[in-house]
């Protein structure tokens, strides 16, 4: 599958706006767009996410950790685990969830 940018499907979780840029049998990528000030409350989904941060910086909460991700940084959360996601600043992040998420779709 290829995506080009201008087709990428738009889409909002949480208030938070993203992009599906390619969906495979088993795993996902999508691109996530915060803006400043935007907070993902906790919550869990069976889907293991990871992701990188392209741009800006985040507040990450789940388990153990709460820790501020800047650009160049990565995290992966086991599914089922409450996390959640503060925006310190306008922030892109790659993130990847496997298996797809239906309700992204």
């Amino acid at each position: 599958m290829i995506v080009k940018k201008e087709d990428a499907k738009k889409g909002r979780f949480l208030g938070i706006s993203f992009d599906v840029l390619s969906v495979g049998e088993k795993s996902m990528v999508t691109k996530m767009n915060y803006k400043a000030g935007d907070h993902v409350s906790f919550h869990s989904h069976p889907h293991e996410q990871s992701g990188y941060v392209i741009s800006g910086k985040i507040q990450m909460k789940f388990d153990e950790y709460n820790e501020i991700l800047q650009a160049g940084d990565s995290y992966s959360i086991p599914g089922g685990t409450e996390h959640s996601i503060n925006a310190l600043e306008d922030s892109k992040e790659v993130t990847f969830f496997s298996p797809p998420r239906e309700d992204y779709l």
